[in-house]
């Protein structure tokens, strides 16, 4: 049957039996309810139908390569990049509502080429009763965001027609209930056929998108929105359509202005990376918001992730008034300025010049500039300086637990090697541990076992375990295999402190009294 219906979808007119619709049903409401939207709508003319004439299977969409894409299509967004989960197998008609076939392998963008006509089913009715028709089928008429239900009669000025539902008209042919509503406002029940003429602006892009690269490859599934720009990373095969690309995402999404690709990795030194600007302006400076909070930044060079947005606010959320908050790696200010904003005492620190310069902008932007102390260092010499002054201050002053400690190191890439810092960082004995500072690191792994890895790692570079005294948590998914997460943890006191010798011990008769091993230090002079 599939075989035969295949088929018969290549022909203008077909008959299917109302056995088929029936088992169909439920499946065509759903690509339907996924349909693209329609926002420009041109109508030619209409034609007479007897109620039982055989016609088009119209409206089953999604449908530009029947039975070969098994899937929905990812779905582009304003803030944020998600994928539909996967479907059963597409059996639409590939010649309904999908561009034009010629469109394919196109690389500069043609909108007229995007023209088509199709034909839906529609009643004839009186101006002054649509209103009431339209709340007495409410099931049955037309039912999709961004398309008119009721478009003109162009050999009628009195008359309206009203746009019906192919799924629930299956082959033009009104079920009882249906006549009898017709009956009741004494309308005909003379279903007409009704041409209605496709645009580009009709088609969503990822329609779009499909029925221009070459078939059985996969198209521009999402982008990142950061304010005007959609930043998109391209495989290689999508790289001949990447300007075509950039206009239809300009076109499609209201708000974007500039679309750009990566064409390189982030830089480790300062998290920024290459990009060629596909479409749009070339203006990379920009305004975002997050967490009720406005940021300015140049997109070319300094980080930004929007992603990251629900990680700035859980570890923000563990902060309290008055605690202090060691940014090591700052950005524009993240993790900085909402910790301000509540209260906390704040040292935040870029390496790179331009985000330091966004930080202090931002700090001003937000009205917390005389709240934060900002640092345009290396990290490390960001935590062996200011960190250490303000730690060794703050510990020896502490009577009772007031205010807690806290670390942000979200360098993913790298962050993990700053931790031997910590090793002695301090010298004397710890007030209390429960001022012992908290540290909340990031990084990458592609381990099987990402937690253990992360861990491992962390306690390779502190020299101590960490065992039972560490959490770790996933932040998110960054490629195949390979994720982000944070592992947080209380500096072991044993790590953080270089305890004295007692008055006229050595070094290395310490070593023998405790027990521990020698270094080299011990036999230095």
């Amino acid at each position: 049957m599939l075989s035969v219906f295949s088929q018969r979808c290549c022909r203008n007119d077909f008959q299917l039996g109302p056995a088929w619709w029936m088992l169909n049903r439920g499946l065509c409401w759903t690509l339907w309810r996924l349909g693209y939207s329609a926002r420009l709508l041109k109508s030619n003319h209409y034609r007479t139908a007897a109620s039982n004439t055989s016609s088009p299977a119209v409206w089953m969409l999604l449908a530009q390569h029947s039975g070969r894409i098994p899937g929905f299509f990812a779905v582009v967004q304003k803030k944020r990049f998600f994928a539909m989960p996967e479907t059963g197998q597409d059996n639409t008609n590939p010649e309904l509502y999908s561009p034009h076939p010629e469109v394919r392998g196109m690389t500069l963008l043609n909108r007229e080429a995007f023209k088509r006509t199709v034909v839906v089913p529609v009643l004839k009715v009186k101006k002054e009763i649509v209103h009431t028709l339209l709340k007495s089928l409410k099931h049955t008429v037309l039912q999709r965001p961004g398309l008119k239900r009721v478009v003109e009669d162009p050999e009628d000025e009195d008359s309206k027609l009203v746009i019906l539902d192919p799924h629930k008209i299956p082959e033009f042919s009104l079920g009882e209930s249906e006549k009898e509503v017709l009956k009741q406002l004494h309308i005909r029940p003379e279903v007409s056929k009704y041409n209605l003429e496709l645009t580009y602006e009709n088609f969503k892009s990822e329609e779009i998108l499909r029925a221009v690269l070459p078939e059985g490859q996969d198209v521009t599934s999402g982008f990142s929105r950061v304010g005007h720009i959609a930043h998109v990373n391209l495989r290689d095969h999508q790289l001949p359509y990447r300007h075509l690309i950039g206009q239809v995402i300009v076109d499609k999404n209201p708000g974007i202005t500039c679309v750009v690709n990566k064409t390189n990795i982030i830089d480790s030194t300062y998290r920024n990376f290459q990009m060629e600007v596909l479409a749009g302006e070339s203006n990379l400076v920009t305004k975002v918001k997050e967490n009720n909070l406005t940021y300015e930044l140049d997109f070319a060079k300094v980080y930004w992730n929007p992603r990251l947005s629900t990680e700035h606010g859980r570890i923000v959320e563990l902060l309290k008034p008055g605690d202090v908050l060691f940014d090591v790696f700052a950005g524009i200010g993240p993790f900085a300025i909402p910790a301000a904003k509540k209260k906390c005492v704040v040292f935040a620190n870029d390496l790179n010049p331009e985000s330091y310069s966004w930080l202090l902008h931002n700090c001003k932007l937000n009205k917390v500039d005389n709240k934060i102390k900002a640092f345009n260092m290396d990290g490390r010499d960001f935590l062996l300086g200011p960190v250490r002054e303000e730690l060794r201050k703050e510990l020896t002053l502490v009577k009772e637990q007031k205010a807690a400690f806290h670390i942000v190191m979200n360098l993913p890439a790298l962050a993990i090697e700053f931790l031997d810092v910590f090793r002695h960082l301090l010298v004397g004995e710890p007030c209390s541990a429960a001022v012992l500072p908290t540290v909340h690191c990031y990084g990458f792994s592609k381990h099987e076992d990402p937690a253990r890895d992360i861990q491992e790692r962390a306690e390779a570079s502190l020299g101590a375990s960490l065992q039972g005294r560490c959490s770790t948590y996933l932040v998110r998914n960054v490629a195949p295999n390979k994720e982000m997460l944070c592992i947080t943890f209380q500096i072991p006191a044993d790590v953080l402190y270089k305890r004295p010798c007692p008055a006229g011990e050595n070094p290395a008769s310490k070593r023998l009294r405790t027990g521990k091993d020698f270094t080299e230090e011990d036999f230095q002079s």
